[in-house]
């Protein structure tokens, strides 16, 4: 069974725009589904409202090309059917991911939010892992 993982903007923005060498065993791994790489429309309009400001310098086509590229990694579920989290994060736009990862625990949410990361000991309680490390999550995973 692939391992049910939430990339939040952060981490796809090192993935598909910064193209991070940090990040291309993660990148290699989605591109080989070898993740069962998770999203909702939220986040996904969340990905392509940041992608879109001016500071990342991406023209429409290839936003458009960016967030194709992230949906055919991901399994898209309905932002309605998720179970709102018992830990509140301080920035309410990361919720949605934190929600998303503990509707579908066993999971883990891959971020590098401090805000978020400060949720993680808790979180491990409910079979949520949160960690900033997407290699050493690549490498439990084997």
């Amino acid at each position: 069974m692939k391992p049910v993982v939430v990339l939040d903007t952060n981490i796809l923005l090192d993935i598909l725009v910064f193209d991070d060498e940090r990040a291309h065993p993660l990148r290699a791994a989605l591109t080989n589904h070898e993740l069962d790489a998770v999203a909702t429309q939220n986040t996904i309009e969340e990905f392509a409202d940041v992608i879109s400001r001016p500071q990342f310098d991406l023209d429409e086509e290839t936003q458009k090309e960016t967030i194709l590229q992230w949906q055919s990694w991901s399994r898209v579920i309905d932002d309605l059917e998720l179970q709102v989290a018992p830990w509140k994060c301080k920035d309410r736009d990361d919720q949605v991911f934190i929600n998303l990862a503990y509707t579908l625990k066993p999971a883990t949410l891959i971020s590098k939010d401090k805000l978020v990361l400060k949720i993680a000991k808790r979180a491990q309680k409910e079979q949520v892992t949160i960690t900033s490390d997407h290699n050493q999550f690549l490498l439990a995973k084997n």
